[in-house]
């Protein structure tokens, strides 16, 4: 049996858009996935997340480095030589009670828009709620802006995102 051109066509339009439908679905749960170095949980709750963090971060790479310490502890004490140490250890504190570990870098695997943020780069060494810290972060990628962001501003804000 032959198939009329236009219904043919129509055959592959549906094949096209049930497919793309299928991957994304696929893409957005792999997204949703959250992370096996999640919130630190105990009996009775989430351990108060405190530390002392040490940031590093570069404008570009021509540009001289930047060092911040960031003394948190329990109870919304801050100290160090971030210029915004309060809100920053509120930042990190938020984003290490998320789904994803903000210290843990993007999955290989994962689907990121192709949208690059800059060329600033920052490195986060320390202690976070008795663990070790050690975290590059990057702004080449949908997934590495959106992993910068959730510790903003505890790295610099960059651009013009939302306060």
């Amino acid at each position: 049996m032959t198939l009329k051109p236009g219904v043919l066509m129509l055959r592959r339009i549906a094949t096209v858009v049930t497919v793309t439908a299928a991957l994304s679905a696929v893409a957005g749960s792999a997204l949703a996935c959250p992370s096996p170095h999640g919130p630190i949980e105990k009996a009775g709750g989430a351990l108060p997340t405190a530390g002392t963090l040490t940031v590093v971060y570069q404008e570009d790479a021509e540009a001289r480095t930047e060092r911040f310490e960031l003394k948190c502890g329990p109870a919304g004490r801050a100290a160090g030589s971030h210029p915004s140490a309060s809100r920053a250890c509120a930042a990190v504190d938020q984003a290490v009670r998320g789904p994803k570990s903000p210290w843990e870098p993007i999955s290989k695997d994962a689907v990121c828009t192709q949208r690059y943020g800059g060329p600033q780069t920052a490195r986060v060494t320390g202690t976070w709620a008795g663990r070790e810290v050690s975290a590059d972060f990057e702004r080449t990628n949908g997934c590495e802006i959106a992993r910068w962001d959730t510790l903003t501003p505890a790295l610099p804000r960059i651009g013009a995102n939302p306060s």
